[in-house]
């Protein structure tokens, strides 16, 4: 059977990122990818509206990453926001944008999409737990957090998105200091408060871009130990040593500090340590499409 080549652009709070894969027997094989640091959404303060000039770069990205797409041979492309858009008073600009400028559907997720796709692109593969082991995945993403739970047999059965990502909250100095990492932490505890996961998990995956760079720090388990160290690691230099010292974009250690607060709080939260998982939303869409 000939594998299907198909292509999804994300539109996030943070970046504008390009996944073209092929699909075959419910398995993806990545053949390309591209990111750009869109910052649609990155240190908005709620109720406040896109700006031009970001919805302007975020337009700019789908059609390069359009061109990138049929130039590596996809034969269809799936493009989708999420909290920066669903969540923004004239999120309703960036799908007309985007429509009118390439003439594609941009289709915006809601939570439990959201949350739905990250399950199944994390849980993609994996084959080191039963069918009926309780799962959860993490997506800490730049405008909003989800935890879902659910299992390889059945899939996703329990999710919450909460309106909180690593570019809603404050900046930390440059580098951080440990009044900067307390405050982070209070913010997230409160968020995190109500929050109450009907069971504690065989295996806990995160995705998104905090996780993914923070297993360039300290490696793909991330427990509470290896966070801190992570944490430790980010205050020990400005944001462009770090940057160049783990081959990271500044623009992303620049939101680790909080990237790691929500990651400790949602492991905390879920009883387990998170492993950094190989797909995520992107990965789920492709998984999904018809």
């Amino acid at each position: 059977m000939t594998p299907t080549r198909i292509a999804c652009i994300d539109i996030g709070s943070n970046t504008t990122r390009l996944l073209v894969a092929d699909r075959e027997d419910g398995r993806l094989t990545e053949v390309g990818s591209h990111k750009v640091f869109t910052s649609l959404g990155a240190w908005r303060a709620p109720g406040e509206p896109l700006h031009e000039e970001r919805i302007a770069a975020v337009v700019a990205a789908v059609g390069e990453q359009m061109a990138q797409a049929r130039v590596l041979g996809a034969r269809r492309v799936d493009v989708v926001a999420t909290s920066a858009v669903r969540s923004a008073p004239n999120g309703g600009a960036v799908v007309s944008a985007v429509r009118e400028a390439h003439g594609v559907t941009l289709h915006v997720l809601d939570g439990e999409q959201e949350a739905a796709y990250a399950f199944a692109g994390a849980t993609m593969g994996v084959d080191d737990v039963e069918p009926d082991a309780l799962l959860a995945v993490v997506d800490v993403g730049g405008g909003s957090t989800e935890l879902v739970l659910g299992t390889l047999a059945g899939g996703p059965h329990w999710w919450v998105s909460l309106a909180i990502g690593s570019g809603r909250l404050p900046r930390c100095a440059d580098p951080p200091c440990q009044d900067d990492v307390r405050a982070l932490q209070a913010r997230v505890q409160e968020a995190f408060a109500a929050v109450q996961p009907p069971g504690v998990p065989a295996l806990a995956l995160a995705v998104g871009g905090s996780a993914t760079s923070v297993g360039r720090l300290v490696g793909a388990q991330l427990s509470a130990q290896s966070l801190m160290a992570a944490l430790g690691v980010l205050c020990s230099g400005t944001v462009t040593e770090i940057a160049a010292r783990h081959l990271l974009d500044e623009r992303r250690v620049a939101l680790l500090p909080a990237g790691l607060v929500l990651l400790g709080a949602a492991a905390t939260t879920l009883g387990a340590p998170l492993r950094v998982a190989g797909g995520g939303l992107r990965e789920g869409v492709l998984l999904s499409a018809r």
